[in-house]
């Protein structure tokens, strides 16, 4: 008598077509039908990053793990790439990103990220060619002028300014004051006509000039922004002393107050769309609770003028106070969703403890990569392939069912891969394939388990069809058991290992979820379909369920198969 809680098979079956249809209508809506491929398989770019500034000449290594830690944080925000961050010589960090056309991430994970907040003392703009009216304008159009907080009140009309089409980080903002000619130097802030020699004139709000005042007059006077780049470059940018610095289009340059708000200041930053225009993206950026009160005050002794946001001795920005500020800051401009996200994940991941300089770069080719993928492969073709063998011949009908399994979970495992490149930008590398071939085995485990119970009840007189459910319930913890334990190796694998080590990981347990999925949902329901047809039912030789099989003589034949065949068991 059927029980109310009988097996449907079909309906197992029909969720697997389901899900496959599903993964394969994902698959196929988007542009790329294979999956992202990392660094040793289709070459990459490889930046060695060498610290400079450093007084004795030695690397502390607190420093240098504490710069690979927000280097490393700083790729796996940009999502799971298989980007490889280490240290070489015991001073240098070595950055590999895979792909062609990763510079722009290599220049973002390797950005020192030194955020400063400096008071704006003078500016001019250095702009070669000049406008019909005078004024240097290259674009002819104004530009909405940046500001910083929600609470700076209204935004003025837009002035015309230098636009900036520069890229480094991020486009560079435009500056909110009209430039003057570069021949005569802006007034400083506090609206005092600036003498023919220019000096620095720091407002009362600015902390005290620090020593190399005179330096930094000189080179406001005299230096072009090529030559304050490679200044800047070759030394940390000092909080405490007064800074001349460029945009970062090269069109306008600052002389800047100490900072007194800086990156430590940072508790998080974020990239979202302007509530006001719904157009324009910007980074807001929160404090601690120290570095909240610094940038109140500052914004408090700044109103009416210009605070330059800078980053790495660059300006990005260059906004006007509007008013006190008592909560989060808002960096506006020009941003791109991306170049906003970028600037974001930066600060958010703060800045590094050294500062650092590209010693070399190089594109790495993929044709050694490609041999090995193509041993890989040779090497996985031949593994599944003595599975398949050792299946047909050792269980023969129930072979089929191995084959069909591993066929399912080969599209599954290929269709995830290529998805999670796309959302997460996941890329297969040799360790990942090694991570697949491996879980073969244990797929296949889990189908050795099964069948073994299966004709463990077959021996004891069941019927195929009444022994199906009961091997399963017997199987299937077993199974649950063991793919558990591979998918909890493969997940503290994941998290306390690094760069390859890693993608070895997320394919294993990647490959054990599909091994679940596929056992549960297609290979038991198949082989409980099975079971009702002549041919498995019967208990033929062909069907890996007659007694020659199960280690049973020939002459228990007839009254095992008369057992099966009976239409039901009391």
């Amino acid at each position: 008598m059927a029980t109310t809680n009988a097996p449907r098979p079909g309906r197992a079956l029909a969720v697997t077509g389901l899900v496959l249809l599903a993964l394969y209508g994902g698959l196929f809506a988007g542009k790329s039908k294979a999956p992202q491929l990392g660094l040793d398989l289709r070459g990459g770019t490889t930046v060695i990053l060498q610290p400079v500034g450093v007084k004795s000449g030695k690397v502390s290594k607190d420093s240098l793990a504490k710069a690979v830690d927000i280097i490393r944080q700083r790729v796996n925000g940009l999502g799971v790439a298989e980007a490889d961050v280490t240290t070489q010589a015991g001073r240098n960090i070595v950055i590999s990103v895979p792909g062609k056309g990763r510079d722009q991430v290599v220049k973002l994970v390797g950005q020192t990220a030194q955020l400063r907040f400096r008071e704006v003392l003078q500016q001019q703009a250095v702009t070669a060619t000049p406008t019909p009216s005078g004024s240097p304008n290259p674009s002819g159009s104004p530009s909405p002028t940046p500001k910083v907080g929600g609470s700076a009140g209204a935004t003025p009309k837009p002035t015309p300014s230098a636009t900036s089409n520069g890229r480094a980080l991020s486009r560079a903002l435009q500056a909110a004051a009209t430039p003057t000619p570069a021949s005569t130097p802006a007034p400083a802030p506090s609206g005092s006509a600036a003498p023919a020699a220019p000096t620095p004139t720091p407002s009362s709000s600015a902390a005290p000039p620090a020593a190399n005042a005179a330096d930094a007059a000189r080179l406001y006077a005299t230096a072009t922004c090529a030559q304050l780049l490679a200044l800047n470059a070759g030394a940390p940018d000092d909080p405490k002393r007064e800074l001349v610095a460029c945009d970062q289009a090269n069109t306008t340059k600052y002389l800047l107050a100490p900072a007194q708000v800086v990156g430590t200041d940072v508790r998080t930053a974020s990239a979202n769309l302007d509530q006001t225009s719904g157009t324009q993206w910007q980074v807001n950026v929160k404090f601690t609770g120290s570095g909240q009160s610094k940038f109140t005050n500052l914004t408090k002794v700044t109103t009416g003028k210009q605070v330059a946001i800078v980053l790495d001795a660059r300006v990005i920005s260059a906004p006007t106070i509007q008013g006190t500020i008592p909560g989060d800051a808002q960096i506006t401009g020009s941003f791109s969703q991306k170049e906003s996200s970028d600037l974001a994940n930066v600060l958010k991941y703060g800045a590094l403890p050294l500062t650092f300089r590209t010693q070399s770069a190089e594109t790495i080719s993929p044709t050694l990569g490609d041999d090995q993928l193509h041993a890989g492969l040779l090497a996985g073709a031949i593994g599944i392939g003595l599975v398949v063998l050792y299946s047909l011949l050792y269980y023969r009908g129930l072979g089929l069912v191995t084959i069909a399994s591993l066929a399912l979970s080969g599209l599954v495992i290929y269709a995830s891969t290529v998805l999670l490149g796309r959302v997460i930008g996941y890329t297969l590398s040799l360790a990942g394939i090694a991570g697949f071939i491996v879980a073969v085995g244990i797929t296949a485990d889990s189908f050795v388990v099964f069948f073994e119970r299966l004709r463990d009840e077959v021996r004891e007189g069941r019927t195929l069809r009444s022994a199906v459910e009961r091997a399963w319930v017997r199987a299937r913890r077993t199974i649950i058991s063991a793919d558990m334990v591979s998918i909890l190796a493969a997940a503290i694998l994941y998290l306390l290992s690094v760069g390859s080590v890693r993608g070895f990981a997320f394919t294993l347990g990647l490959s054990t979820i599909v091994d679940l999925f596929v056992v549960f949902l297609f290979t038991k329901p198949l082989i409980a379909v099975l079971a009702r047809t002549r041919l498995y039912g019967g208990g033929g030789a062909f069907s890996g369920l007659g007694s020659d099989r199960m280690g049973l003589d020939a002459a228990s034949e007839p009254a095992l198969r008369a057992r099966r065949t009976k239409p039901k068991e009391a």
